[in-house]
C-alpha cells in the first residue's frame, strides 16, 4: 500500500487543489494479494489530470474505505492526499446526508429525503476536515477546485481560513427549484456555504437560475446576470483577496460571485479510438449473435437509481410488447443497471422492483431462442462499454432528473458511422446540448413508446443527419474544454463574468439555425 515518503507534499506547496469526495483512483488487490490504487474511470479524472501535472497540484479525497489511514501519495504524477472517514461518519455523512438527503432533494424528489440532525452535523465535520486540509496544502494565493454536492460547505469554511485562495466549486447534479430546495432545514447554511466560492458551476442554465433565485430568496442579496454581489464582513478577506472588491448601496464591501453553468463533456476522441479498433467492432457483432441477431437491439446503461428511469422505459417496453407492437424476434433491449448505493434502503427496493419487472416481462413474452430484456446488474470497463454502444441500433436515456448523462454523449461520440438513434429525456442536461436526439418526457409512457417506435422504423439517411449534428457538438465540446473553460472563469475578473446568461457550450444563432434544418430534413 502507498505510504508516505520523500515526494510527499508539503503544507503550503501546492498552486493548484483539486478537492472532491473520492480521490481518482480505485483501490485493487493483484493475483498475489497486494493491494495498489488504479485510475479511476470517469470525465472528472480525464479532464483534470492534464492540468494537475502540468500545475503540480493535490488531488484531496476519500480512498473509499472506512478508517483507511493510507499516507499521501504519488499517482501517474499527481499528487493524492487521502482524508480519513470513519465508519460512523461514511454512513452519516456520505450513506445518509449526503445520498439519503441532498441526492433526493436535489433531483427533485423522486424519492422521499431523509432528514436527521446527526447526519447534518457529520456533514459539517467532515467539510470541516476537507476545507482544513486545502488550506494547510494551499500556497499563498493558490486556486482550489472544490467537486460536488457531498462538499457544499468546503467552500466559505475554506475562504475563512485562507482569504487569499482563489475558490471554485462545481456542481454535478441539478440545482432545484425554491419550492423544493426550500424543504431542507439546513437550507441557508448550504447557500452560505457555497457562496465562499469565487464561481460556482452548474450543469444547466436552470441551475444556476435556481440557486440565484434561493440566494435573493434566503439572504436577499442583490444578483445581475450570473454575478452576486455577497457582503464580506471580515476586514481580513478584503486585504486578502484577489477577486474584485466593490461597495454595496449601504457602504459595506461586497466580493461578486459568478454563478452560470458550464457543462461537462467526455473525452470525445477516446471513444472514437475505441470504436474504430477492429477487436471492438469484432466484439459488437459477437453481441449481436449472442442476442439472436435481432433486427433492432435497444440498449440502456445506467447506474441502478431511481433516477435514471429505468422502469419507465421497461414500461414502455413492456406494453410494445403487449400491443403486438414489436415482436420479441425482432427487438430485444438490453439493459446495463450498474450496482449503486446498495446500502441504502431505496436503492435495495429500486433493485427488487426492477429485477421483477424484467422476470414478469421475459416469462410474458420470451421465446427459446429470444429474450426480450438482456438484464446485466454489474458495471463493464470502457471497451466492452463501446462495443455495446456500436451493437446497439437504439440507445435509450430516460433519467427523470439528471444533470448532464455522459453515457448519451459516449454514444453519440462511439458512432463514428453516424449510425444509431438517441432517445433522450428532456430532464437530463445532455439535451440541451444534444438536440437533433429524438427527446422524449419519460412521464408520457405513450410519448415514449412513440419515441421508440419512430426510432425503430427511422431511415438511414435520417439516422445519420441527427447524428452528425450531435457528433459536432460532442466534439467541439469536450471534457478538456469544459475544464478549460471554468478555470477560464476562475482566474478572469468578474466584470468578464457578468453576462445575462452563460456562454459556454451554448449554440449561436446560426449553430441553431443549423440544427433546426437538420431536424427539419431529417424529419
Amino acid at each position: 500500500m502507498p505510504s508516505s515518503d520523500s515526494s510527499a507534499p508539503f503544507p503550503g506547496e501546492f498552486d493548484f487543489v483539486v478537492v472532491s469526495n473520492r480521490l481518482p483512483v480505485d483501490r485493487i488487490t493483484d493475483d498475489d494479494g497486494n493491494p495498489s490504487f488504479r485510475t479511476s474511470p470517469g470525465g472528472l479524472v480525464t479532464a483534470l489530470e492534464p492540468v494537475m501535472r502540468e500545475a503540480d497540484g493535490a488531488w484531496i479525497g476519500w480512498t473509499g474505505s472506512a478508517d483507511d489511514h493510507t499516507e499521501p501519495f504519488e499517482h501517474d504524477g499527481v499528487h493524492l492526499i487521502p482524508v480519513h472517514l470513519t465508519a460512523d461518519e461514511v454512513e452519516k455523512y456520505y450513506e445518509g446526508f449526503s445520498n439519503d438527503t441532498l441526492w433526493p432533494l436535489y433531483h427533485d424528489v423522486i424519492a422521499p429525503p431523509a432528514y436527521h440532525r446527526e447526519w447534518w452535523e457529520s456533514y459539517v465535520v467532515v467539510n470541516q476536515r476537507f476545507a482544513d486540509r486545502a488550506a494547510e496544502l494551499a500556497s499563498e494565493g493558490a486556486t482550489v477546485w472544490v467537486q460536488d454536492y457531498q462538499l457544499q460547505l468546503v467552500p466559505k469554511m475554506l475562504r475563512e481560513l485562507r482569504p487569499d485562495l482563489t475558490i471554485g466549486f462545481f456542481n454535478h447534479i441539478p440545482f432545484p427549484a425554491y419550492g423544493i430546495y426550500s424543504q431542507l432545514p439546513w437550507r441557508t447554511q448550504i447557500i452560505e456555504g457555497l457562496l465562499g466560492a469565487d464561481v460556482i458551476g452548474f450543469q444547466r442554465t436552470a441551475d444556476a437560475g435556481n440557486f440565484s433565485r434561493a440566494v435573493r430568496r434566503l439572504l436577499g442579496y442583490q444578483t445581475k446576470g450570473t454575478v452576486i454581489d455577497v457582503p464580506i464582513e471580515d476586514e481580513a478577506e478584503v486585504s486578502g483577496s484577489s477577486r474584485r472588491i466593490t461597495t454595496g448601496r449601504d457602504g459595506r464591501p461586497m466580493r461578486a460571485v459568478v454563478a452560470r453553468s458550464f457543462p461537462i463533456s467526455i473525452d470525445a476522441a477516446s471513444y472514437e479510438q475505441l470504436a474504430r479498433r477492429p477487436d471492438i467492432q469484432a466484439r459488437a457483432r459477437e453481441i449481436r449473435e449472442g442476442l439472436g441477431n435481432p433486427k433492432v437491439v435497444m440498449l440502456g446503461v445506467d447506474r441502478l437509481d431511481y433516477t435514471k428511469g429505468i422502469g419507465h422505459r421497461l414500461k414502455a417496453f413492456g406494453e410494445l410488447l403487449a400491443d403486438g407492437t414489436v415482436d420479441v424476434e425482432d427487438v430485444t433491449l438490453v439493459q446495463v443497471a450498474s450496482p449503486s448505493r446498495e446500502r441504502v434502503t431505496a436503492y435495495q427496493q429500486l433493485r427488487d422492483e426492477i429485477e421483477l419487472t424484467v422476470g414478469r416481462i421475459n416469462g410474458d413474452y420470451g421465446t427459446i431462442s429470444h429474450t426480450a430484456i438482456s438484464y446485466l446488474h454489474h458495471g463493464y470497463p470502457r471497451e466492452e462499454m463501446v462495443a455495446l454502444y456500436l451493437a446497439a441500433d437504439v440507445m435509450l436515456v430516460t433519467a427523470l432528473r439528471d444533470g448532464m448523462n455522459l453515457v448519451a454523449k459516449e454514444y453519440v461520440a462511439s458512432r463514428f458511422d453516424n449510425g444509431g438513434v438517441l432517445v433522450l429525456s428532456e430532464f437530463a442536461g445532455a439535451s440541451d446540448e444534444l438536440r437533433t436526439a429524438l427527446r422524449v418526457n419519460p412521464h408520457d409512457i405513450e410519448g415514449l413508446k412513440e419515441a421508440v417506435l419512430q426510432a425503430i422504423d427511422m431511415p438511414a439517411s435520417e439516422r445519420a443527419r441527427r447524428m452528425r449534428a450531435m457528433r459536432k457538438r460532442v466534439q467541439e465540446y469536450d471534457v478538456a474544454r469544459w475544464s478549460s473553460s471554468f478555470l477560464s472563469a476562475l482566474t478572469s475578473s468578474s466584470d468578464d463574468l457578468a453576462l445575462p446568461k452563460s456562454t459556454v457550450r451554448t449554440p449561436t444563432r446560426s449553430e441553431a439555425r443549423a440544427e433546426e434544418r437538420a431536424v427539419e430534413e431529417a424529419r
